[in-house]
């Protein structure tokens, strides 16, 4: 399976614009990504992590500006994005009607992370859209912790992006679509650092 470095993201993202699968590094762990603008992308990293319909992706923006163009952004959902990202946090937000319905299973909802590297920023922006972003491994087993792992474990995916990961777990998970934000995963986004952003304007958080 090919390898490619960090500075090759023209290669990497003709292969998302076919339709391919391929794995990166995150800030948090290795993942795989496709386009969200195919279904036939959809489906074929599906295939390469067999995984269940039911359970939905993530999805990866360049910026602020294209995580805007896919989910509602109220004040409490930019303040986690002006105190995290780009980093190691996730927000479910509202989509947008024009987003399709393959994306999220026709749901309300959508999870959202932005680009947590250069490489990564030029990649989504190169492809042209936002990206799923799911972690390297087959659907139920442990995320893989190197490329060689990748390989062995996800051998029907397209290519691989050379780099380190640097938490190794996954990412905090917040829910900000109801009046009280709800923090769904602890990652290496804390509690306190949470309430820390947002305790002068929401008093309550409820960990799920």
């Amino acid at each position: 399976m090919k390898r490619y470095k960090q500075s090759q993201t023209d290669e990497l993202a003709n292969i998302l614009k076919k339709d391919g699968v391929i794995s990166v590094p995150t800030d948090t762990v290795y993942g795989l990504c496709a386009r969200i603008n195919s279904i036939k992308a959809y489906n074929n990293l599906l295939l390469a992590k067999n995984r269940p319909v039911k359970k939905l992706f993530p999805v990866m923006c360049a910026d602020e500006e294209q995580i805007k163009s896919i989910a509602l952004v109220d004040d409490k959902a930019k303040k986690l994005i002006h105190a995290f990202m780009p980093g190691p946090i996730t927000l479910i937000l509202k989509k947008k009607s024009q987003v399709p319905n393959f994306v999220n299973n026709g749901g309300t909802t959508i999870a959202v992370r932005m680009a947590t590297s250069k490489a990564l920023e030029e990649l989504i922006r190169k492809t042209g859209c936002p990206i799923f972003m799911s972690s390297a491994n087959q659907s139920g087993r442990p995320t893989c912790k190197s490329l060689d792992e990748i390989e062995k474990t996800c051998p029907t995916i397209d290519g691989m992006m050379e780099g380190e990961v640097s938490f190794g777990r996954a990412s905090t998970i917040i829910d900000c679509t109801t009046e009280e934000i709800k923090i769904l995963r602890l990652g290496p986004i804390s509690m306190e650092q949470i309430i820390n952003v947002i305790r002068m304007t929401y008093k309550k958080l409820i960990r799920k």
